[in-house]
């Protein structure tokens, strides 16, 4: 579907890199691979992040609309209005055969009603946030900078990159530890490390692009 997409209206895919230049707005087909479009369900609840490639393909099949937003003027526009909308100063904007498109920043799902559910991703801001900056063996509150993951079985020794296995930890603390077990560093976890339980996935996304019109419906990025 993608493809007859694209040869009806003249996208390049796979996008072609084209130089940017420093003229407004920018006519850049390469940006059609990266995910910048917020999908929402039809409660206007974040569900997921999107290319424009994605988005123009839901809306063209009247899948999805998109937001035309202003400031705090928020409209909903079909593919129909949408492909003669005026090129805005902040827009970023795809070139066709049949003229210039505005990228959506925001797209709704009209038919889908439900907030899917997901784990957040094991990393090493997600251990952090799990153990609530603290060390896990001596409990002292830590600053981002002050802290490291820690396997408590050392991967040296076949420790696995899970929820189980890792904690946060004092990065003096875990140099001490170096590559042996707790008990045997005089060390002693102050609880057990478990996976968190999943959480609606508009709970997790966060507005990484630091696109402004996210900040209507997801929290902004954070360290």
């Amino acid at each position: 579907m993608l493809a007859a997409f694209a040869r009806q209206w003249g996208f390049d895919f796979p996008p072609s890199l084209q130089q940017r230049t420093n003229t407004r707005p920018d006519f850049m087909n390469d940006i059609l691979n990266k995910s910048i479009v917020l999908v929402l369900n039809k409660n206007w609840q974040a569900i997921n992040i999107r290319t424009p490639a994605d988005a123009f393909c839901q809306m063209a099949t009247n899948v999805a609309t998109a937001l035309d937003i202003d400031g705090e003027n928020i409209r909903p526009v079909g593919w129909g209005e949408w492909i003669g909308l005026p090129i805005r100063e902040q827009d970023h904007a795809i070139r066709t055969v049949r003229g210039a498109i505005r990228v959506p920043t925001v797209i709704v799902a009209m038919n889908f009603a439900r907030v899917p559910k997901k784990r957040p991703k094991l990393c090493a801001k997600s251990i952090r946030e799990r153990d609530g900056n603290r060390c896990q063996y001596t409990g002292k509150l830590l600053r981002p900078e002050e802290g490291s993951l820690d396997h408590i079985l050392p991967r040296s020794r076949g420790g696995a990159d899970s929820w189980e296995n890792l904690v946060w930890s004092d990065k003096e603390v875990n140099a001490r530890k170096g590559s042996r077990l707790p008990q045997e560093a005089g060390l002693r976890l102050l609880s057990v490390p478990r996976a968190p339980r999943e959480l609606p996935v508009t709970a997790l996304i966060r507005n990484a692009p630091g696109i402004a019109d996210w900040n209507l419906f997801v929290k902004r990025r954070s360290r």
